[in-house]
């Protein structure tokens, strides 16, 4: 059952202005707690309300708002109304208030807010998430660490909404770039080297033949000879294939788990490579294809605003393309998982690849390709160990982890652990994700190592003290269930913060739902974790009364579960000791 708040209020309402209270909800919105700490906990805005929309004059509006003040009268949940420009405004029995939001987040637990009126009304379906898609043979690159959290997050966030989620590495196994490597191999490959540390030699091989490539004409034809062979079954470039390809995986996998990440499958573009000859038929019977003078085969888009007038879709010599792969990728998916919707996370130097892309899809005759999108991100500017320049993210995580664990062991206030490297590899990744998550996804950021590792602030690090010290206060201190509380003993201003910022998070969740960005959450967790802070000074467990003591356990118990269940939705694991 969702939170009554929203839905007692809509229904009083209903009954003034005779419209269903599924049309009012969307318009009673929680206030945020301000430093002025406002008495009112919801508003409704007239002109969402009156008038089918329409835009009120200043003063028709607020005749509207002053008659709709006096039909509505207060009950036993709301019990003070009030009018502000243009709204009016719903004050919550305090009791009741406390009462209800305690029991509601220990009854829904990870649900919270999920439950809510805003969200559950919604359609649920099938989801496919691509995200993270390294590229085989070549060490796990920290440019892909934005594509895997951000696809972690919306893959969770789907899921936690009702949704059937499938998680998609892509890999990127095929192309020019393994026709390169094929041919560097053959020149520069060593097999003790593969052996003893299989991807950072084949990085090795890479990078010396493509500088030798810059220089050498021959070597691009060395490479497109070896694309040919793969393409055309040659039974010892494709075991070299093969080999290279389960390397990488068996790595991937490895640095995964470290992020706390999974995927229901891993695919890749050499997936594709017959299927994407059925794509280029497809398009030839259909007057989609178009040949060139070089030779190329391009399909004209009818959209300009995508860069070009038409994309490549195979080369001069019949092989295929990353875009065709992709093309023969989507359709097999939609075949396959018969899904709402599909989403693509990766780097914003792409958008104009999946701007083509769905315009393909959608000449080609596919209406499902409506429930595509791109989610698009910036760039990571700065981000070094103490030895330089970082290239992959497994320095990234280790790096974060000893600096973590080196605070850690400075700090006065740290707890003896278990285990010490568990707790700084979790306090380290959460300082990385959040860093990451707290503006638009789209912007690029420089990355601060002093910064994202601060206890205090608006950080990871703090979100995870703030959870382990909540759970502490839970230990030492025996909680008790969650309807055995006097709700009378929530009535300081510090709880009654708490109790109003808990009435938006439902509110958060269906915001980041739309956008598909994590900076809503992360936002509203670091205020929740500020309150937080601000009441454990000012209302102490220790030395109040039984009734007191008991209540105020039940209210940073309940801000610790929605602080838990907000952070597994980023993709953190909370500690429970640091």
């Amino acid at each position: 059952m969702a939170c009554p708040f929203r839905r007692a209020i809509a229904a009083q309402v209903s009954r003034v202005l005779d419209l269903p209270p599924e049309k009012l909800i969307n318009s009673i919105t929680a206030v945020a707690v301000s430093k002025k700490r406002s008495s009112e906990d919801f508003q409704l805005f007239v002109d969402s309300v009156v008038e089918n929309g329409k835009r009120l004059s200043i003063h028709d509006l607020q005749a509207q708002t002053q008659r709709l003040l006096e039909q509505l009268k207060c009950d036993a949940v709301v019990n003070e109304i009030s009018s502000g420009p243009g709204k009016i405004k719903f004050k919550i029995n305090r009791e009741v208030l406390a009462k209800t939001i305690v029991q509601q987040v220990s009854k829904d637990g990870s649900e919270y807010g999920f439950k809510s009126e805003l969200l559950s009304s919604l359609p649920r379906g099938k989801i496919v998430v691509e995200f993270s898609s390294p590229n085989v043979a070549k060490r796990f690159h920290v440019g892909h660490l934005r594509s895997t959290i951000i696809g972690n997050f919306i893959s969770n966030l789907m899921k936690a909404l009702g949704h059937d989620v499938t998680r998609i590495n892509y890999l990127g196994d095929w192309g020019m770039q393994f026709g390169l490597l094929g041919a560097g191999f053959q020149q520069f490959g060593c097999e003790e080297k593969l052996k003893a540390n299989p991807l950072q030699h084949l990085f090795e091989v890479y990078v010396q033949i493509n500088n030798v490539a810059e220089k050498d004409e021959n070597i691009q034809k060395a490479a497109q000879e070896f694309l040919r062979q793969l393409e055309g079954g040659d039974p010892q470039s494709l075991a070299m294939w093969q080999h290279f390809r389960a390397l990488s995986i068996e790595e991937y996998t490895r640095v995964y788990k470290r992020l706390g990440v999974h995927f229901d499958e891993f695919s890749g573009e050499s997936f594709y490579q017959d299927k994407a000859q059925d794509i280029l038929k497809l398009l030839e019977n259909r007057g989609l294809l178009r040949k060139t003078e070089k030779g190329t085969g391009v399909v004209d888009l009818p959209e300009k605003r995508v860069g070009s007038s038409y994309a490549t879709v195979v080369r001069s010599d019949g092989t295929s393309l990353y875009i065709t792969r992709d093309l023969a990728a989507a359709v097999d998916r939609m075949d396959k998982y018969c899904c709402e919707r599909m989403i693509y996370v990766t780097d914003k130097s792409q958008e104009n690849h999946f701007q083509q892309l769905f315009q393909i899809l959608r000449l080609m005759g596919y209406k499902w390709t409506d429930g595509c999108c791109h989610v698009p991100f910036g760039l990571v500017q700065g981000m070094k160990t103490r030895r330089g320049d970082v290239l992959f993210l497994e320095d990234v995580l280790d790096e974060a982890r000893t600096r973590m664990l080196q605070n850690m062991t400075s700090s006065e206030t740290t707890k003896e652990l278990e285990d010490p490297y568990d707790t700084a590899e979790k306090v380290g990744l959460a300082a990385l994700i959040i860093q990451d998550f707290k503006g638009p996804l789209l912007s690029d950021y420089r990355f601060d190592w002093d910064r994202a590792l601060q206890s205090r602030g608006d950080t990871g690090v703090f979100l995870q003290y703030t959870h382990a010290r909540l759970h502490s206060l839970e230990e030492m201190c025996n909680s008790g269930r969650s309807d055995d509380f006097n709700a009378a003993c929530l009535q300081d201003p510090q709880a009654i913060s708490i109790l109003q910022h808990l009435l938006r998070y439902d509110e958060v969740l269906c915001k980041s739902c739309e956008d598909l960005q994590p900076k809503y959450i992360v936002n509203y967790l670091l205020a929740l974790s500020h309150l937080a802070g601000v009441a454990h000074k000012t209302l102490p467990v220790k030395g109040s009364t039984i009734d007191v003591a008991q209540a105020r356990l039940q209210l940073f118990k309940t801000v610790r579960s929605v602080l838990a269940s907000g952070m597994k939705l980023l993709g953190i694991k909370p500690v429970i000791k640091m």
